[in-house]
């Protein structure tokens, strides 16, 4: 009788109810089922579900295919702070050592003010002002993307025909007219001819090409370029000096390549040798030529100067003189019959008037 009553009775430790209100319990269900969902914060919910139908541990255990530790644990968690206690506990590790009014300071001082005797704010300079380490500075300003070193340009035109220039040039690009020429006319001054007073010595096993600090200056240059917009045929010169003189004589040139008897429009910026009064007059002149001028402070509307970036590689020694160039092979390139030819660049393969030839291309 003792035995039979014995087996009878029920072992282990007894376990607490957990009763689960109506508002946890559509949470619970909503955690467990959302896809995006943690899958740990999923699996602590349905066993605080399972838990709460009236299962014991194990049978949560088989259920889930958990431990029945893992079924304890997040069991009496739920019974001692309710869904807060499915959440994960603080880590163990050292407090918080900068406090936020401290990044508040820095983030103000680097968007607010400047320091003293410099352009901008550097981690170190920071770091001298708040008290903090340098690894400190670096740390906030990449959690709020703060960039002081990093200036970038803009500008605003003001020319008040501003909407009706950018019509006009862009529906010359777009649409230009029957039996008519486009040109994007525009200069680059200044393209400098420099040289390294010794020679470079090349790349070496673990030793890199090594160059004087200094260099010989050999004059400037500047490019006059003239782009059919619809061809990509360009028509370029250098000139020694960037005057009315030099522009009129690439005006000349201009007229000297294309066909007679075609209607011309010239797209170009507000540069002072373009308005002088002797421009005015080869204008008159010449009545087939019709100028459109950007708006003021709209040059980029201009297309022929994003060929420059590349052009201007292709002259200039200084980016040359890597490959060994010598002095005279430099100045043969700049200022050498080579340089008056023409260059036309393939910018798309539809049927194209070719202005140098006088026909149509395909």
């Amino acid at each position: 009788m003792v035995a039979a009553a014995y087996l009878g009775m029920r072992t282990g430790r007894p376990k607490k109810p957990l009763e689960i209100v109506d508002a946890d319990r559509e949470k619970l269900n909503l955690i467990a089922r959302r896809p995006k969902s943690a899958q740990s914060m999923a699996m602590r919910a349905r066993i605080v579900l399972s838990c709460g139908q009236g299962m014991t541990n194990s049978e949560v255990a088989r259920k889930l295919h958990i431990t029945g530790a893992t079924v304890g644990k997040w069991r009496r968690r739920f019974i001692e702070f309710g869904m807060d206690g499915l959440l994960d506990e603080p880590r163990v590790g050292a407090p918080r050592k900068i406090t936020d009014q401290q990044i508040e300071d820095v983030v103000t001082k680097t968007l607010e003010s400047m320091p003293a005797n410099s352009t901008h704010w550097s981690t170190r300079l920071m770091a001298e002002e708040t008290g903090l380490t340098q690894n400190a500075i670096v740390r906030i300003w990449r959690a709020f993307g703060l960039q002081p070193h990093r200036v970038e340009n803009f500008k605003f035109s003001k020319d008040p025909p501003f909407v009706e220039k950018v019509r006009d040039i862009v529906g010359l690009y777009l649409n230009p007219p029957d039996r008519a020429i486009v040109l994007c006319v525009d200069e680059k001054s200044q393209v400098q001819a420099r040289n390294r007073t010794q020679p470079i010595l090349p790349l070496a096993p673990g030793v890199p090409a090594r160059q004087s600090h200094d260099y010989e200056r050999h004059g400037v240059t500047s490019l006059f370029a003239a782009m059919d917009v619809a061809s990509g045929v360009t028509i370029s010169t250098c000139y020694r000096r960037h005057r009315h003189q030099e522009f009129l004589r690439f005006l000349d040139e201009i007229e000297a390549n294309l066909p007679p008897g075609i209607e011309v429009h010239l797209i170009m910026d507000n540069y002072g040798t373009h308005k002088v009064a002797k421009v005015r007059g080869w204008w008159t002149r010449h009545p087939r030529y019709h100028v459109h001028f950007t708006p003021t402070s709209g040059s980029w509307l201009n297309l022929v100067e994003r060929l420059f970036g590349e052009v201007t590689g292709t002259l200039c020694p200084s980016r040359q003189s890597h490959r060994g160039s010598s002095v005279g092979e430099s100045h043969a390139r700049l200022f050498g019959p080579a340089q008056r030819e023409s260059e036309t660049l393939h910018l798309d393969c539809r049927c194209r008037f070719d202005p140098r030839k006088g026909s149509t291309t395909f």
